[in-house]
């Protein structure tokens, strides 16, 4: 009974914070697809502050779930938009490297946000920052790959 409440409340609380999600829904109508990574992005950092504020102010952590899930997911979307353009990191790129400078300062935020959590906390944070490592590592490998396969 208490889980099915607390998934509930999570449920809940995702659509009671559309600032967030109407920024994410105006990087999907964005048809620029650099400049709808850079939306994602930007609403990726929103919800971390989103997040960390809530926590610290209130100690809302279904409210704090739900921003953290905002970054994971807009992340991905940022660097599955960049993907989409076809184009080659190592050969271009600008917007591969923004993409990798973003995800690096909040893989930073996230491990001094985690620092703040307890123990039993601490989870939700940890997902999140491996979905950004992951992004993070393959924007990386794409810019310094150079493109050569064995």
């Amino acid at each position: 009974m208490k889980m099915t409440s607390f998934v509930l409340i999570v449920v809940t609380a995702a659509f009671l914070a559309p600032g967030a999600r109407a920024d994410l829904a105006a990087a999907k109508a964005e048809s620029n697809l650099e400049k709808r990574a850079a939306k994602a992005l930007d609403n990726a950092q929103a919800a971390l502050k989103t997040a960390e504020q809530s926590y610290d102010e209130d100690a809302d952590l279904p409210k704090t779930e739900a921003a953290l899930k905002e970054v994971a997911e807009s992340v991905q979307f940022a660097y599955d938009s960049l993907l989409a353009t076809g184009k080659n990191p190592s050969k271009s790129p600008k917007h591969f490297k923004r993409a990798e400078i973003k995800t690096r300062e909040m893989m930073r935020r996230l491990d001094d946000f985690r620092a703040k959590l307890g123990s039993e906390e601490r989870g939700v944070v940890e997902a999140t920052r491996d979905s950004v490592q992951r992004v993070h590592d393959s924007l990386l490998e794409g810019i310094m790959g150079g493109g050569k396969k064995k």
